[in-house]
């Protein structure tokens, strides 16, 4: 099989996270922050080594960044934790329902407000609506850098810019966009929020969070952290106050692995390459009956959604599949962004990794051509 669904998780993993993981099961068995003998300890410092390598790459503090066991983990950490005194929120309207959903279920608890700014045809337009959205009430924006369903880079650093003017907690979603373009908390984040298993290229079950300390972050789990035990009140600086129980040591030890293989790949190059294979699928693609959601003038990560025109979406992706090519298809958890498309059916989602390359590209083509 031949995985274009990188979006979703991106397989297959560089060999080194595939070996750091089985030596991480046969060695690092210790509990993380918990006790003092010499297993503990040398687990702790793998978990460090993860952190610190996580810190470097988005420009962070090491005391500041926090592991989670997926982006929906780190984003409902934020939003919840931002948002538990109430006020209005703001979110984007290509949001994943992962920013999404937490945002509707604590507006239907009446535990606040939230506002949809539509993702205009301009950065300009879309950085003005977030802009006219924002009341006297207004806690926190939240967008993603750049969408899972059309791979849309968002002008998130006006929108940062103009947090930072009203004083407002801008909360980044970077699944989509970590790994492939160069993000740092100097772009004006306050809370980034990722994947390890995406473009980090880790394992599953493993997640980002972190803040510029700016805006404290109320703790949704109480629990034992390996700090301040003989205390009751759960601890409430970074990283020990969002990180309850055991963490994901194996995975943690082994996104090590996955940072540095895009360390030394280099963003630029992964973007250059997967960039290269989503213009060679569109041109390839050129003169079917296909519909490419992209749009003149606005920049993208290497995604790309499509239809063939008269047929159902989860159809062209089983008959492609019965092929050899795996390729997502449906509204890829991300209504909102299709009512915004009008693709209220779907689309079939494209999303290379460093993995691929052309020849696999030509022979999806072709294949399309030949079935449609």
């Amino acid at each position: 099989m031949i995985n274009f669904d990188n979006a979703a998780t991106t397989f297959p993993k560089p060999e080194s996270v595939s070996e750091a993981l089985s030596d991480a099961v046969r060695r690092y068995g210790g509990n993380a922050g918990r006790g003092g003998h010499s297993l503990t300890v040398s687990t702790t410092r793998k978990v460090f080594d993860t952190r610190q390598a996580a810190a470097d790459l988005f420009g962070a503090k090491l005391e500041n960044t926090v592991f989670t066991f997926n982006c929906t983990h780190s984003l409902n950490l934020a939003i919840q934790g931002i948002m538990s005194g109430g006020g209005h929120i703001i979110i984007s309207g290509i949001e994943h329902n992962s920013a999404a959903r937490p945002v509707y279920a604590m507006a239907k608890k009446k535990r606040c407000t939230f506002s949809i700014a539509e993702a205009a045809d301009t950065d300009e337009q879309t950085a003005e609506n977030f802009k006219k959205l924002i009341r006297r009430d207004t806690k926190a924006v939240v967008c993603t850098i750049a969408g899972n369903v059309t791979g849309r880079i968002m002008p998130y650093k006006k929108i940062a810019a103009l947090c930072k003017e009203k004083n407002i907690c801008f909360i980044a979603d970077g699944a989509q966009a970590c790994g492939i373009l160069d993000i740092k908390m100097s772009d004006g984040i306050n809370i980034l929020c990722t994947s390890g298993h995406k473009g980090l290229y880790g394992p599953a079950g493993t997640g980002i969070l972190i803040s510029d300390c700016k805006y404290y972050i109320d703790p949704l789990m109480q629990g034992g952290t390996g700090s301040s035990a003989f205390n009751l009140k759960h601890p409430d600086f970074l990283p020990d106050s969002l990180e309850s129980g055991t963490l994901n040591t194996v995975g943690i030890i082994a996104l090590k692995k996955g940072i540095d293989f895009v360390n030394k790949k280099t963003i630029s190059a992964i973007y250059k390459h997967e960039d290269s294979l989503c213009r060679r699928f569109i041109k390839g693609l050129e003169g079917t009956d296909t519909a490419i959601y992209r749009k003149e003038g606005l920049s993208y990560v290497p995604v790309v959604s499509f239809n063939i025109n008269g047929v159902q979406p989860e159809q062209a992706a089983e008959m492609l599949n019965k092929h050899g090519f795996c390729l997502r298809a449906g509204l890829h958890c991300a209504p909102l962004a299709h009512y915004s498309l009008g693709t209220e059916d779907g689309t079939v989602r494209f999303s290379p990794s460093v993995f691929n390359n052309s020849s696999q590209v030509d022979k999806l083509v072709k294949t399309i051509k030949n079935i449609w």
